[in-house]
């Protein structure tokens, strides 16, 4: 027989952070004395949902306690729920301490990095009971936290359209290669990733938008990319390149922003790809809630489009 699917009458918030606890501590009697309530009750509540969900969800033994395989499922949910509404009653206290809104921006690293640090400084300036809550991530990752409501707008690089999205433009860059300035190809004016392709590469994540495009022209060149190296920041590509271990793409504005990371070289890439359109992505702009209209506005027509560099 199936569970009942009305959780929310039968299972309560207490229950679940007394399982959460048990979890952690291995043992009932240890949750009991951190929750500051007797064991049997504890004991009771594990019973409970154990009958309400007709499934165990712990083994009991002499020394404690250990998981079923619908345990660990219900305490993954269990934990996210809790961390849910501590986040939910963090937000509304802060609207209690003057806050007129929230706004959940999720961006990539080139957004970031280039351009917000401005953007959003002036908008905080002109806007100042409105928050923003900014997480940097991969362009998919962006795309799929505005799908699944996770954030409230999304500022990315999609190099192909995500069903269920809008898209508006926001700002533009050039990918440019990064090499030491001895390097062989350092004095050329231009050139065509697949001139680089010879050499060490230093990478970022292998689900980033540049590396994607990496990977697509190496493989239209027919040739692999020599990657020796990936990392996680552009600061530590420049300083991973000007130690001589490869060189790398990035788009050329955040490299002027972090040019004294080493004696470095910027080479402007030919290839098409190269130009890149950053846009902000939302489910529905004309559904967004106020504080997030009020931004959207703000990044696209206070900070016009600035042309890639040449």
């Amino acid at each position: 027989m199936a569970p009942d699917r009305n959780l929310a009458r039968h299972v309560d918030l207490t229950s679940l952070q007394l399982f959460v606890s048990v979890c952690e501590l291995g043992s009932i009697g240890r949750a009991a004395e951190r929750e500051f309530i007797a064991a049997s009750a504890v004991s009771k509540r594990m019973s409970d949902l154990e009958a309400i969900f007709r499934t165990p969800l712990l083994e009991r033994h002499a020394r404690g306690v250990t998981l079923t395989a619908a345990g660990e499922s219900l305490l993954h949910h269990a934990r996210a729920l809790i961390y849910g509404l501590d986040k939910m009653q963090a937000e509304l206290g802060e609207y209690a301490e003057g806050v007129r809104g929230h706004v959940r921006v999720h961006a990539s690293i080139s957004a970031i990095v280039q351009f917000l640090p401005e953007d959003l400084g002036s908008f905080a300036r002109t806007h100042e009971h409105i928050k923003i809550d900014l997480e940097e991530h991969l362009s998919n990752e962006v795309a799929r936290a505005v799908q699944e409501g996770a954030a409230d707008l999304g500022i990315c690089y999609l190099a192909l359209e995500h069903q269920g999205l809008q898209t508006r433009p926001y700002r533009q860059d050039q990918l440019v290669l990064i090499t030491p300035q001895q390097h062989p190809l350092a004095q050329q004016e231009s050139i065509d990733y697949a001139d680089a392709l010879p050499y060490d590469q230093v990478g970022l994540h292998s689900n980033s938008s540049i590396n994607r495009a990496m990977r697509q022209a190496a493989l239209r060149a027919g040739q692999s990319i020599r990657l020796r190296i990936r990392v996680t920041g552009l600061d530590a590509m420049c300083r991973m390149i000007d130690n001589g271990l490869g060189v790398g793409i990035m788009p050329r504005r955040a490299f002027e922003l972090l040019h004294g990371a080493g004696q470095l070289a910027c080479i402007p890439l030919r290839d098409p790809w190269a130009q890149r359109q950053l846009q902000l992505v939302a489910r529905d702009f004309s559904t967004l809630p106020q504080p997030a209209r009020l931004l959207v506005e703000h990044l696209t027509t206070a900070s016009p489009q600035r042309p890639a560099a040449a």
